[in-house]
C-alpha cells in the first residue's frame, strides 16, 4: 500500500510539472505571436473650445498608436473639433479626396465637400486662405503648350503667415524624379530648416509655435501650428500623367509639386481665399456637384505679389489682429466634416446639392 501511495504521488508531481511546462510554453508563444494584442493609446483633446475637451478617447485596435514604428501604418487620430469624440485611423499623407485638400493641377475639395479646379497662372502667387490671424499663399508653376488657351498649373510652394511669423514649404525643381532624394525645402522666419531624413524626425520652433514632423523618410511632412495642421507630400508630374492629359511635359523638368490637405482651428466667418471662402457659413459653391472639371475663377482678387505677402484684393490677414483677445468676430472650429449629400453638415457649413 505504501508503494502504491508513493507511485500515485509521483504521478501527480509529474503531471503537475508537465502542466506548468505547457502553460509556460503557451505564454511564450503568445508573447512571440505576430498578432498579439497591443495596448491602445488613450488620446485627450486639450483645446478648450473642443466639444471633446479633456475627454479620454481610446485608439482603435486597427491603429492603436499615433506614432507606430512602421512608417506605412495608419496612425490613431482624434478630430478634437468634431462632436463625435471618437478616434479614427488615418494615413500620414494628404488625402486628395478629403475635405480641405489641394492636389493635381490643382484640384480642390472645399469645406462643403465639393470638388473644384482653380488654375490661376504659372509663376504667380494666390491666396488659398486669408483670415485675420492666418494667411496661406501658393506659388503656381506650369506651362502652356502650343494651341492651349490657358496654363496647366500646379502648386509648387506654400507661404504661411501667422502672428509675426513666416513659414514656407517648397518642392525643389528637378529634371527627373528620384524617390531616394528629398525634394522638400523648408524655412522659418527666413532661415532654412534642416530636418534629418527618416520617419518621425521633427523640428519645433523655439517659442513652440510650430512643429514639423516627417511622415515618411523623404518628401512628406506634417506642419502643426495653433491655427492649422497642414499635411504635405511632394510628387512629380509623371510621363503617364503627361500622356493622359496631354501636358507635354519637357525632358528637363518633371514639375515637382505639392499635394496638401488642411485642417483649421478657429476660422472667422469672413475667411477668404480660393479654398478659405468655402469655410464661410453661408458659402454657395459655384462649382456644382456632379459637374466634371468645374473651374472657378477669381485670379485677380486672390493674386498676391509674393509667396509671403498678404496684399490680395480680399486679403484679411493683419498681424496686429492675430491674437484671439483682439478679434471681434466670432470664430468657428472646423473638424473633419463629410457632407456626403446631406443638406446641412451641422457645423455651419451648408452643403449644396
Amino acid at each position: 500500500m505504501e508503494m502504491l501511495g508513493r507511485k500515485g504521488s509521483n504521478s501527480k508531481c509529474v503531471a503537475l510539472i508537465v502542466l506548468v511546462t505547457w502553460c509556460v510554453m503557451q505564454i511564450n508563444a503568445a508573447d512571440n505571436h505576430p498578432i498579439k494584442k497591443i495596448i491602445a493609446e488613450t488620446k485627450t483633446c486639450t483645446h478648450r473650445r473642443s466639444p471633446c475637451f479633456l475627454k479620454r478617447i481610446q485608439c482603435p485596435a486597427q491603429c492603436p498608436s499615433s506614432s507606430p514604428s512602421d512608417p506605412k501604418a495608419k496612425i490613431c487620430y482624434v478630430d478634437c473639433d468634431s462632436p463625435i469624440c471618437k478616434a479614427q485611423c488615418k494615413t500620414r499623407k494628404p488625402n486628395c479626396n478629403g475635405r480641405g485638400s489641394a492636389c493635381l493641377d490643382p484640384r480642390f475639395v472645399g469645406a462643403d465637400g465639393i470638388v473644384f479646379y482653380f488654375h490661376g497662372r504659372r509663376n504667380e502667387h494666390f491666396s488659398l486662405v486669408s483670415d485675420t490671424n492666418l494667411q496661406i499663399n501658393a506659388r503656381f508653376i506650369g506651362l502652356r503648350p502650343a494651341g492651349r488657351y490657358r496654363d496647366y498649373t500646379w502648386i509648387q510652394a506654400l507661404g504661411i503667415l501667422f502672428d509675426s511669423h513666416k513659414f514656407s514649404i517648397e518642392a525643389t525643381p528637378t529634371a527627373t524624379w528620384d524617390d531616394e532624394v528629398d525634394h522638400l525645402k523648408l524655412s522659418y522666419n527666413g532661415q532654412e530648416l534642416i530636418i534629418p531624413q527618416g520617419p518621425f524626425s521633427a523640428w519645433e520652433s523655439p517659442e513652440n509655435k510650430v512643429r514639423v514632423e516627417r511622415t515618411s523618410s523623404k518628401n512628406s511632412v506634417l506642419l502643426t501650428t495653433e491655427v492649422a495642421e497642414i499635411s504635405v507630400n511632394v510628387v512629380p508630374v509623371t510621363k503617364e500623367d503627361s500622356r493622359i492629359h496631354n501636358y507635354q511635359i519637357p525632358e528637363d523638368d518633371c514639375f515637382a509639386h505639392l499635394e496638401v490637405q488642411f485642417k483649421f482651428h478657429g476660422l472667422s466667418p469672413k475667411v477668404e481665399g480660393v479654398l478659405g471662402r468655402t469655410y464661410q457659413p453661408d458659402f454657395e459653391n459655384p462649382a456644382k456637384p456632379g459637374v466634371a472639371m468645374a473651374v472657378v475663377g477669381g485670379e485677380d482678387k486672390y493674386r498676391t505679389t509674393s509667396l509671403l505677402s498678404a496684399d490680395c484684393g480680399v486679403c484679411l490677414f493683419s498681424p496686429a489682429q492675430a491674437f484671439p483677445e483682439k478679434n471681434t468676430e466670432p470664430v468657428m472650429d472646423h473638424g473633419m466634416l463629410d457632407c456626403r449629400g446631406i443638406a446641412n453638415s451641422g457645423n455651419g457649413i451648408v452643403c449644396k446639392k
